[in-house]
This record gives C-alpha cells, structure tokens and sequence, in this order.
C-alpha cells in the first residue's frame, strides 16, 4: 500500500513542519500519509472523519493522529458562500514519530512517547485543560525559530503524553485498508455525502459517483469503511443532530428534519442506537453541564 502524501514535502526524521492555514475553507480531500499530524482548529466548524470514526469539529478543536491514519475535516455550507464572512484558522504540526524516538535513550521518555504514538493510532481528541494549555502554545509556535519552535513542540509533546484528558476517535479494530486509487473515490462520496446529508440520497446516486453499479458499490464502500452506507449515512446525520440540538431555538422536530430524517420516530431511534440516549435526554445534559 503506498501511502497518499498530501502537502507534506519532507521524509527526514529529525524535522517537524508547521503548516499556518487562514483561508475561507478547508481544501484537503480525504486522505492519509507517512507522518503524524497534530490539527489545532482555532477557528472554524464542520464535519471530521478520522478512520471510521465520523463527528463534527468546531473552534478549539485539537487532535493527534499517528501515521497512516485516513482523514477529512470539511467546512459546513455556509463557509463556502463567501459573502457570510466565515473564514478557517487552523495550525497543523507534521512529524515523524522517529523524531521523537532519536531525541534521547532515556527509556521513561521513550516508553511514554511511545505509548502516545500508539494511542494516536486512533485518533485523539484532546479536551479540557490540556487543549487550552496547548492552544497557547500552539498560538506562538508558528512565530518562532531555531530552537524555540522545537521547545515549544517538545513542551506540546510531553503535556499531550502526560494528559488524560483525551477520547479515541476511531475505533480499535479499524484498519486502513485504502489505496491512493479508493482515496479518490472516498474523497468524492464522503464530500458528496457530507454536503448533501439533509437530503434524501439514492443509492443509484451515490454509486454513480464512483461508476459502480449499486451493488458493487455497497460492498466497496462497506470494505474499505468498515460500516454500511447507511450506518455512515446515519452518524453524519445524528452528529449533526447533536450540533444543533445545542441551539435551544431550534424544537425536536426542526433537528429531525434538518438532518434528513422524515419521521420523528426514524430520527429518535438511530439517535438512541448512536448516541444511547434520546434527544431529549442529551439536550438535558448540555443544558446541566
């Protein structure tokens, strides 16, 4: 399997590069490369997948992915009517996980950045004190040079290995199992999908996508995804459903039909089977926090 590099133009293993993105929407298509990457969102919101797992991100979003590991964020809708004035502010961090492990031969050191590489594996989402304290530094790094870039990352570094505050993204059994070829075709369904999830969508529609006939296409999606077009169809639809179930202007029925669900019983049931609560329970726990 060869690995697609998307915009990472080094191989060495004792270089980090910072990428500063201030555009009106993220461009990225779907894809995975050699390198760890650690995405700090300081403005912006929308849709992440990482792996199999398929969420929303807004402001302050920060999370850590090992090598390897299949990803997209896509902005919401209203980034791309420019007029609204929404505009995308992210720092991305490249390194080699050799980087790391060359720096010392202290084994506490190594075993601790180790077990961190391990767990990005799956994608981590950090929270909490840990995201504000890295945010912080992360506001400065770009700006910096020699040395001081390097100690601001190495100070990064440890507080992310050291912190517990922190939930897996993809889940422990996916594996990657693209080639660059299925990149480009995921990349247009999951656009396509993300773009268009609060509407009905054929299956003949999305197959066309790819050129495949809908059967074909089925079991393509299903084993290289690790989950049914529907299955996928449904978490993109209830996490945007949580999104807005934080905006107490909008009723029960206005989030089930804003996400693309006909029915409120449809809606109620695959939010339970997604979320293990009703709606009305997780808008009470946002409203309690």
């Amino acid at each position: 399997m060869k690995p697609q590099l998307i915009d990472v133009n080094f191989s060495g293993t004792k270089t980090i590069q910072i990428k500063k993105i201030d555009q009106f929407y993220l461009e990225a298509p779907f894809h995975f490369h050699h390198l760890c990457e650690l995405v700090w969102v300081e403005q912006s919101f929308g849709k992440r997948i990482v792996g199999d797992h398929v969420g929303n991100f807004e402001d302050g979003d920060l999370v850590l992915m090992a090598p390897n590991l299949p990803h997209i964020w896509q902005n919401d809708e209203a980034f791309f009517l420019k007029e609204r004035g929404f505009r995308v502010k992210a720092t991305v961090i490249y390194f080699p996980a050799d980087f790391l492990l060359n720096l010392t031969d202290e084994q506490d050191v190594l075993n601790t950045t180790q077990c961190l590489i391990k767990r990005a594996s799956c994608g981590l989402a950090f929270f909490g004190e840990t995201r504000q304290k890295i945010s912080e530094i992360l506001s400065n790094i770009s700006d910096a040079e020699g040395f001081k870039k390097i100690i601001y990352f190495l100070q990064v570094i440890d507080i992310l290995a050291g912190s517990k505050e922190f939930e897996h993204l993809a889940s422990v059994s996916f594996k990657n199992l693209f080639d660059e070829k299925d990149t480009g075709r995921i990349n247009k369904v999951y656009k396509f999908l993300m773009q268009n999830f609060q509407r009905d969508i054929s299956l003949e529609e999305i197959s066309d996508i790819c050129h495949m006939t809908p059967n074909s296409f089925c079991r393509f999606f299903k084993n290289r995804t690790q989950k049914s077009l529907t299955k996928f169809l449904n978490e993109l639809r209830i996490g945007h459903a949580c999104k807005l179930l934080q905006n107490e202007d909008y009723s029960m029925v206005d989030v089930c039909y804003e996400c693309g669900y006909n029915n409120t019983a449809n809606f109620n049931k695959f939010f339970k089977a997604i979320t293990k609560e009703t709606p009305s329970e997780y808008r009470r726990k946002l409203v309690n926090r």
